[in-house]
């Protein structure tokens, strides 16, 4: 395992630990996801110019899109609950009352 699979696999692993251990405003949880999710697109970026497979080469770019679409519904989630609940804390919203 080389430096560079070794960095991406412990900042994956950060990011994951920081969203199971640190989830009291949602914001960090949406900055723990967005973490996640670079790791993985510089992971599959790097993976695809290693091995010099041109079919490969669409998938981060793709993965981009899928990681701007779901920071975009996550911000949009975060404005409509700060709205409605006044806060972003993640123990004041009740998912079973409507």
């Amino acid at each position: 395992m080389t430096l560079l699979h070794l960095s991406f696999y412990s900042a994956f692993t950060m990011s994951s630990l920081g969203l199971a251990f640190h989830r009291t405003h949602l914001i960090s949880a949406l900055l723990c996801l967005e973490s996640m999710m670079l790791s993985m697109y510089i992971a599959l970026a790097m993976s695809s110019t290693q091995t010099q497979t041109s079919s490969l080469n669409i998938l981060p770019i793709l993965m981009l899109t899928f990681s701007a679409c779901e920071a975009g519904t996550g911000l949009a989630l975060l404005v409509a609950s700060t709205r409605t609940h006044g806060s972003d804390h993640l123990h004041n919203f009740n998912l079973l009352q409507c």
